[in-house]
């Protein structure tokens, strides 16, 4: 017997998905696949290496989907100048997002300065353009920690807080996502920046998305979730959310 709240679910997630392709064996055949299958959806946007921004933006034009991609992905280094550079590329390229690694080890070190930095610099690059920031949580582990790295991203402009690059050995958990949303909470109460939450890496199942669009609206309220504050980030979810919305 078919769930009934598993096609609530879908309906609610399909908005909120970024349908993403970032494996190392993504062709432009497999980007135009992708695109048509953001526009039978109605998914939020689309999330791609930067050398397929260009194709994707003419293949979605007019239809309202974003295009986001990557940048110091997924290593999450140090080089500013590099970051900024290609950001400005995929920028004009037609990008509308930017998913930001964060410098995660500079954060373990205890050297808050570079990763701050880079957040910036990549910011003031963005312009009107959305900057998620990929806090890489598996590797920060320790709540706290997320916290001040989200905490840091945050001040530095960020738009968007994200779990993962879905790369290392341990993406979004339940946990990392309550630091998460309580920083974003805690940050709009004390008249900071206002921000959204991706949830990317790991999501595999309709009921994982469930879970943690249940989180969302007991940590932010059941009116918080929408495409401008909560996403997810899962290709793998994409055929199941498509078959639990139809059936």
């Amino acid at each position: 017997m078919d769930d009934p709240d598993a096609g609530a679910v879908a309906r609610r997630a399909l908005p909120l998905l970024d349908l993403t392709d970032l494996t190392e064996t993504c062709t432009e055949t497999k980007i135009d696949a992708l695109c048509r299958d953001a526009r039978a959806g109605g998914v939020a946007a689309i999330c791609v290496w930067p050398h397929f921004v260009a194709q994707g933006a003419r293949a979605l034009e007019g239809s309202g989907i974003r295009v986001a991609t990557v940048i110091n992905f997924p290593a999450g280094g140090e080089d500013c100048a590099r970051a900024t550079d290609d950001t400005a590329e995929a920028l004009r390229d037609g990008a509308d997002e930017i998913d930001l690694v964060l410098p995660y080890r500079a954060i373990l070190r205890g050297d808050a300065a570079t990763a701050r930095d880079m957040v910036e610099a990549v910011r003031d690059t963005c312009g009107a353009a959305v900057l998620k920031v990929i806090l890489e949580t598996g590797e920060l582990a320790d709540p706290d920690v997320i916290r001040r790295a989200g905490r840091l991203a945050l001040e530095a402009g960020a738009d968007f807080l994200k779990t993962s690059t879905g790369k290392s050995p341990v993406s979004a958990t339940p946990e990392a996502a309550e630091a998460m949303l309580a920083e974003i909470r805690a940050g709009g109460r004390e008249g900071g920046r206002a921000a959204g939450l991706k949830i990317s890496g790991g999501l595999r199942s309709v009921a994982d998305a469930g879970a943690y669009l249940a989180l969302a609206d007991r940590i932010m309220g059941p009116d918080w979730v929408s495409p401008k504050t909560f996403r997810l980030g899962a290709s793998s979810l994409f055929g199941a959310l498509i078959q639990a919305r139809d059936s």
